[in-house]
């Protein structure tokens, strides 16, 4: 068993969700991987159960509907922090992000004394995204500076989803209390980490759009994004 959780929310991944848990076993470093499944219709669950009989540090809850990222994400910190694991990563199923960026992640945290590291596509604010319209490119980066001037958190690429956590961070941050599920949730996160004077670390990744399967974005997630920060300041969500 490792002390690194890869957690990877799905939802109609079947395919993607064989090659990622793949290419994450394949790392130098040995991580363990919880695949939390919103009890896909396409048989994505099936896959990784079928999985299970060759990997067995590949794990997977199923929940009973589609019930948000951040839902997912919530339901594997609680799941990791049971198991005692001490890095938690948060990772898409798509390979927007890079399985060899791990390590960078983990390393960041384990060795360079971050409490939580971000894979940025803007760092520096260089923009580092591969296959994205210019849409929905602008939208992402001006909205991170959005973030940036309502928040004042010092951070480059606020929506990331690429992130790991020490568990002390996800003990401390009350994660019942924790109000969004979409691009507003990744915000969240880091902006309470922050507000609690946890050190973070933006690690430079390259951010490349899926080639198979299905965007889970939507309106009503940008939209709690956009008006999700300002309540946050104005509401005190962070305390």
């Amino acid at each position: 068993m490792s002390n690194t959780l890869v957690i990877i929310p799905t939802f109609n991944e079947k395919e993607n969700v064989e090659a990622i848990i793949r290419a994450v076993f394949k790392q130098e470093m040995q991580f363990d991987i919880l695949v939390v499944d919103d009890n896909s219709p396409d048989g994505t669950g099936d896959i990784v159960i079928n999985l299970q009989k060759e990997f067995q540090n590949l794990f997977l809850e199923v929940r009973t509907e589609k019930q948000g990222l951040g839902t997912a994400y919530i339901h594997g910190f609680k799941w990791a922090l049971d198991r005692k694991y001490d890095y938690i990563i948060e990772m898409d199923a798509d390979f927007s992000h890079n399985p060899k960026d791990l390590i960078k992640l983990y390393n960041a945290c384990a060795k360079e004394g971050a409490d939580f590291s971000i894979g940025s596509r803007y760092l520096n604010n260089k923009i580092n995204v591969v296959n994205w319209d210019i849409k929905r490119l602008v939208l992402s980066y001006f909205a991170s500076k959005y973030v940036k001037i309502i928040t004042q958190i010092p951070i480059y690429d606020t929506t990331a989803g690429f992130v790991c956590y020490r568990r002390k961070v996800l003990e401390t941050l009350e994660l019942d209390k924790i109000k969004f599920v979409g691009y507003a949730f990744q915000i969240e996160m880091k902006f309470k980490a922050w507000k609690r004077k946890f050190k973070h670390k933006e690690v430079s990744v390259i951010f490349t759009d899926r080639k198979r399967g299905t965007s889970k974005m939507s309106g009503s997630i940008i939209s709690e994004a956009i008006f999700g920060v300002i309540k946050m300041r104005i509401t005190g969500i962070s305390k």
